[in-house]
């Protein structure tokens, strides 16, 4: 380990006027880093070039045996036979031997500034690392609030977002949180939907679940029009993604909104829907009219009447449903509670990005072919929460990849065009982040 000096402002070396003029030292940050791998630099100049040679490339749908070339933090160009281009251009061209190359995995439902606090303040989870996402393969994420929208605030959730895109990775995240009225930070869902850059929709509402505010199907109606309004000004998804719990009126509400008013099935982004085989089934009946699901990637104990994300996810394909309805998401820094029949948490677990990494390599394990299940992880949540250039491996989007090993695992990880992770060992880690090799 070795300390590295970053000054706060590249271009400012002890010369610029400060407060009232005054000049001095710049702002100094001081944060141990790993050694990185010879062929790895974290900030290749903007005009050079990464060659990937020889990679099994699944943008989702499979291409075969490719070569990829990335620059400016884009996928310049695929094809079979590399252009003539002169050697001076070329930060690091690396033989990926046949590896399999997919689109980084969009998690279109995290917490990053951590959920929980459903039993005391001591029960909030702290937010997640930036390694926590890209050694899962991770490289855009959709951020939200969920019970607490107290103690954590839109204010907070955005401030984490643009944190998350400063130490590189893609975010964005959601106005609201399970409760009306929402926690907005312009006053209402339509306002931040169109005045604040990362917020494209509106959730997680809560639904079916005692900790909501145990909505009307008029509430409902009015905060989902605000959303979509407010995506159809901005030019944003204006998705309204709602939090499913376990009770027993299941998806009533959002079938009545879909049934008795104007608003398209595709407004409706429910999630949780895997949590109980009854209301996974409503699911599929819902994607039937038109409507996304999404499955949450938890772990489920024996005798837990959950189903897990891969066997959910897998029903669904057999089942003939729509492939590009579905997505799957990992709750990551979320809580994940078990509540007794009076409301008093017994335990919890955390979200993990993790998760979604496992459920790839689970399906996979089960004989799945990856392009079947690979779009619910990328292309699908990036069309449906309109993602631009992500989720797709193809010319002009965006340089955020993953290369898996023989078993399915992140091996090596891309994020707009930067390597985050090589060889399963993280290469660049968040501001604050504390690790031990």
């Amino acid at each position: 380990k070795s300390p590295v000096t970053f000054h706060r402002n590249p271009a400012d070396r002890g010369d610029h006027p400060g407060p009232k003029g005054a000049r001095g030292p710049p702002i100094l940050v001081r944060i141990r880093s790993t050694a990185i791998p010879p062929i790895v630099s974290l900030h290749l100049p903007p005009l050079l070039l990464s060659i990937l040679r020889n990679a099994e490339v699944y943008a989702p749908d499979p291409l075969g045996r490719k070569t990829l070339i990335v620059g400016g933090e884009r996928i310049l160009w695929i094809g079979d036979d590399l252009p003539a281009m002169p050697g001076q251009v070329i930060a690091q061209d690396i033989d990926l031997a046949g590896e399999r190359v997919i689109p980084g995995l969009v998690d279109g439902h995290a917490h990053p500034t951590g959920g929980g606090g459903e039993a005391g303040a001591h029960t909030r989870v702290p937010a997640p690392f930036l390694s926590s996402y890209t050694t899962a393969g991770v490289t855009s994420v959709v951020g939200l609030l969920g019970t607490d929208g107290e103690t954590r605030t839109m204010g907070e959730l955005l401030a984490q977002t643009r944190a998350l895109r400063e130490e590189g990775l893609s975010a964005w995240c959601y106005t609201g949180g399970y409760h009306n009225p929402p926690t907005t930070l312009t006053g209402s869902i339509r306002g931040d939907i169109v005045h604040l850059d990362p917020v494209i929709g509106w959730g997680e509402f809560a639904l079916s679940d005692f900790r909501s505010s145990q909505p009307t199907l008029d509430d409902l109606l009015r905060m989902a029009s605000e959303a979509q309004v407010g995506g159809m000004i901005a030019g944003k998804s204006g998705i309204c993604h709602l939090h499913m719990g376990d009770g027993l009126r299941g998806l009533d509400l959002v079938r009545a909104a879909i049934e008795t008013s104007e608003l398209p099935a595709s407004t409706f982004h429910p999630t949780h829907v895997n949590r109980r085989p009854e209301l996974f089934q409503e699911a599929l009946d819902l994607v039937a009219i038109g409507a996304p699901i999404d499955l949450t990637a938890f772990p489920v104990e024996d005798g837990d009447r959950a189903i897990t994300a891969e066997d959910a996810l897998g029903r669904y394909l057999d089942a003939d449903l729509p492939r590009d309805r579905i997505t799957v998401s990992s709750d990551s820094g979320g809580c994940l509670p078990t509540f007794d029949a009076h409301g008093h948490l017994e335990h919890m677990d955390v979200g993990a990005a993790q998760m979604l990494s496992l459920a790839i390599q689970s399906m996979l394990a089960a004989g799945r072919p990856l392009e079947q299940f690979l779009p619910a992880f990328t292309s699908n949540p990036a069309r449906i929460l309109g993602l631009r250039g992500k989720g797709r491996l193809e010319a002009g989007s965006d340089a955020d990849l993953a290369v898996l090993d023989a078993a399915g695992r992140p091996r090596h990880v891309m994020a707009r065009g930067a390597w985050h992770v090589r060889d399963g060992v993280p290469v660049i880690r968040g501001t604050f982040e504390t690790h031990q090799d």
